[in-house]
């Protein structure tokens, strides 16, 4: 496992090893003493079909930092910073999570995720710094204009309760921060 800083402070790209032979593969996907990050306490795994979008989610109290490995398929895994004092407050980073580039993504609290899914079915698995708590729970819309997001394919596949998500300036107004 390598360790790959990004241009936004704390957010780090995981590049693990994939092995295979003609039974299957075996790839690592966490390891406390190369990533340092070991507060952990919850895990879920997720699918979504072709076209998916999802989030922007966080949580306002009880924030998450989040590790995302996709297992299966590929996912466009995008978020937002939204930390009180960053210097890339605002700002977007988006990458490809796919089983074949056996990349993952170091999310610190104060951040919004949401994802694009690109493969007909996509597993996508989480470790947690924070129990999800409902109560606190709020988002971002996935397709804030604001936010210049160019999301592949059409026709997307959104939750209700994610279409009526907030602006980013709406945020702004409501929370200024995280």
């Amino acid at each position: 496992m390598r360790v790959i800083k990004t241009k936004i402070k704390d957010l780090l790209i995981i590049k693990q090893k994939n092995n295979i032979d003609k039974r299957g593969s075996l790839r690592e996907t966490h390891n406390k003493k190369v990533i340092g990050h070991n507060n952990f306490i919850f895990e879920y795994c997720t699918t979504s079909k072709k076209n998916s979008l999802r989030g922007f989610h966080f949580q306002h109290k009880f924030q998450q930092a989040k590790y995302v490995s996709v297992l299966k398929g590929k996912i466009l895994d995008c978020v937002i910073d939204l930390r009180k004092k960053s210097k890339t407050f605002g700002k977007v980073f988006k990458i490809i999570l796919s089983e074949k580039n056996c990349l993952s993504l170091y999310i610190p609290e104060g951040f919004a995720h949401g994802y694009y899914s690109y493969d007909k079915l996509n597993i996508i698995y989480y470790k947690l710094s924070n129990y999800y708590k409902p109560n606190f729970e709020d988002g971002i819309n996935i397709k804030d204009k604001y936010l210049k997001i160019k999301w592949p394919g059409r026709n997307h596949l959104i939750s209700k309760k994610d279409k009526n998500l907030q602006s980013i300036e709406e945020f702004k107004k409501n929370y200024k921060f995280l």
